[in-house]
């Protein structure tokens, strides 16, 4: 994790007082030691976490008393570690985390100490995914995330139609058991938490809902308001619009995002000289070029060699809307359309893509995570939303009849319209169309938080969610990504924090704080390397290609590299201990400077080095060295000794990447 991360984790807990007002202190613990209540519920440590397991055994359906059929569900716990002030209940996104896995661990490394000291920490697996089932069915989503989602067309549609038909068949037989599927909606959801609640014998508790998480906290409040000690929605999904007018919102809102992202590049002079023409206009010739063909490409594989790949226009949809959801992604697909913009060169987009497909590059094989099931995400939201009432095709043609519009606008990436389609094919399905009301969460205080700029739940909708809340408060980020609590802005942090701490609400109902909708802009390596001013400036150019690399700056850390760079050669990365490693052979991001040899990144230290022989326009071998706001070179080239160093002004230092979402979800 990187220094600056570490740094904003630690001062979120410094705060002005006297911006927030005092309520009445709620202190719920009902025992003295956690521990000794999940040992006698049997619990163990979860795989590979600080977290202890415990595993109940629940209805499969709470509202049929007659129905003696049960499930598991898996429920993670950190006790705390000082005085216990209480429980502290995170429902994490999708539908389609599995929260154990994905999250536990990673997100408490953001809270502010306090949290964990007083706060046991609970995440977990809703019922179905990860620890609580393991339903999921990568091998069958991933033809259908690469098919051509249009319907302009009377051929095109049928394609659609088929495609989703084929998923939704190929994942009923791939993940299995099919006679839960009516039972993994979230109403069903929120019984097991509240059999939880009543396990660990807390009368009220806190809970944290991000992106699908608010819907799943919202239905629990409803049904269990008088448990709530405090509740925060993060991203806030408003549940009254119908499934296709939620999306219709949502299009407009990834439209509005990108269109945001380019207008940020245009005024930016860096990016603005890389594009060469206007950034939207860029954007708009390149889509139009994609709707008439697919592009073929050579892509760069880890053992050296160029593979013909196409890319088309869907691949640009899927791309742009996988990289709105924050700031920093935004930036990297923007850097990505710049590549194109000044070179035709469509390789950095590719990069970008497979990982939103969820497929090798090398072998475009689909990947399976542990942390997200594709099989999860159908198997709530068809059960959430109910799309159309008949046959199937009679379900799909009023689906396409009230999507199509929606495609046929102006906006941009408005694919995603599509996405739920499978819904009218889905095994057990919902067919009810009504919608829940607004609801006003009597007797708890919510904070509802959101960014302007959040593509997937837009700030409409949080807005309309806290206007009907009892006693509800709204955080609003200027700009900012998807998901905003601990990610480092203090103003937001603060809120949260001393909300759950002190019991302390916002002085005002409505606080707007800070933010960008996209990360600075970072140039692009110079196609020819007789354009850098100076070896310096060549070799930190070489570190902010490596940095910048999608694999290496989405990578898990533990799953060894092997990547081609972008004009020759290769690089290698892996892990050991505390550092990232770098072997690179033959490997250029600029014409006349081929770099052979090592490097490594030392996480704590904040440190990035290379080892390297540079070959092409000169001869040389250099040591490189990035520690805090130094960089130096030294070594000789052509039998000149080289000895370069400069201090780096704050705008160019590395941004390191945020914590947000990069699945197109809720």
């Amino acid at each position: 994790m990187n220094t600056t991360a570490k740094i904003l984790r630690g001062l979120i807990f410094v705060v002005a007082m006297l911006s927030f007002v005092v309520v009445s202190p709620t202190t719920f613990a009902a025992r003295s030691d956690t521990r000794e209540r999940l040992k006698e519920l049997g619990a163990v440590p979860c795989p590979n976490s600080a977290f202890t397991c415990v595993t109940l055994t629940v209805p499969l359906d709470h509202f049929n008393p007659q129905d003696t059929r049960t499930i598991d569900v898996v429920f993670a716990v950190l006790p705390a570690t000082g005085a216990r002030k209480g429980m502290f209940v995170t429902a994490t996104g999708g539908p389609g985390s599995a929260g154990i896995a994905c999250c536990a661990d990673y997100y408490t490394t953001f809270f502010t100490p306090e949290i964990p000291e007083k706060f046991d920490i609970v995440f977990f697996d809703q019922r179905g995914i990860g620890l609580s089932g393991g339903l999921d069915c990568f091998q069958a989503a991933a033809p259908f995330y690469q098919a051509d989602w249009r319907a302009d067309t009377a051929k095109r549609e049928q394609k659609l139609r088929a495609a989703a038909k084929t998923f939704a068949d190929d994942c009923d037989a791939e993940m299995g058991h099919p006679e839960i599927l009516p039972y993994l909606g979230t109403e069903q959801a929120v019984e097991d938490l509240e059999l939880f609640r009543q396990m660990l014998g807390d009368e009220k508790f806190w809970l944290y809902g991000e992106s699908y998480g608010t819907q799943y906290a919202q239905t629990y409040a409803h049904a269990h308001p008088e448990h709530l000690a405090g509740m925060i929605l993060d991203g806030t999904v408003d549940l009254t619009p119908a499934g296709i007018p939620y999306y219709a919102a949502a299009a407009q809102s990834f439209s509005d995002t990108l269109v945001a992202s380019l207008a940020q590049c245009q005024a930016n002079e860096t990016c603005a000289n890389d594009f060469g023409m206007k950034p939207l206009r860029a954007y708009d010739k390149l889509a139009k070029l994609l709707q008439g063909k697919k592009q073929t490409l050579a892509f760069p594989l880890g053992d050296g060699s160029r593979v013909k790949r196409k890319f088309g226009f869907g691949d640009l949809d899927t791309t742009g809307e996988g990289q709105m959801y924050g700031q920093s992604s935004r930036m990297l697909f923007v850097r990505a359309l710049a590549a194109y913009a000044r070179d035709g060169d469509l390789v950095p987009l590719t990069r970008l893509l497979y990982p939103n497909l969820g497929v090798d590059e090398t072998t475009l094989e689909p990947i399976y995570d542990a942390t997200w099931s594709d099989a999860y995400y159908y198997a709530v939201e068809c059960q959430d939303y109910g799309y159309f009432a008949g046959t199937n095709e009679a379900r799909a043609d009023q689906y396409v009849a009230n999507a199509l519009p929606v495609e046929l606008s102006s906006l941009r990436l408005s694919a995603l319209i599509w996405g739920d389609l499978p819904c009218v094919y889905w095994r057990d399905s919902s067919q009810d169309t009504t919608r829940p009301p607004y609801w006003s969460a009597p007797g708890v205080p919510t904070l509802v938080l959101n960014a302007e700029a959040d593509p997937i739940t837009p700030i409409a909708g949080a807005r309309a969610v806290y206007e009907h809340l009892d006693d509800g408060y709204l955080i609003v980020q200027r700009g900012g990504p998807h998901v905003i609590f601990a990610r480092g802005n203090l103003c937001i942090d603060n809120a949260v924090n001393v909300f759950l701490l002190n019991d302390q609400m916002p002085a005002q109902r409505e606080t707007e704080c800070s933010g960008k909708v996209m990360s600075k802009y970072v140039a692009l390596a110079p196609r020819e390397a007789r354009e850098f001013p100076s070896l310096l400036a060549a070799m930190q150019s070489a570190e902010t290609e490596i940095n910048y690399l999608p694999e290496y700056y989405y990578w898990d850390y533990v799953t060894p590299l092997h990547l081609g760079c972008n004009l020759s050669g290769v690089i290698g990365i892996t892990q050991i201990q505390n550092r990232a490693q770098f072997q690179l052979k033959d490997c250029a991001f600029s014409n006349g400077f081929v770099m052979t040899g090592t490097g490594k990144y030392q996480f704590g230290k904040d440190r990035f080095v290379l080892r390297v022989h540079v070959t092409g326009n000169q001869n040389c071998a250099l040591v490189y060295k990035h520690k805090g706001d130094t960089v130096n070179v030294t070594g000789n080239c052509d039998g000149v000794v080289v000895k370069q160093e400069k201090k780096l002004s704050e705008p160019e230092r590395f941004e390191p990447k945020e914590r947000e979402w990069t699945r197109k979800v809720k």
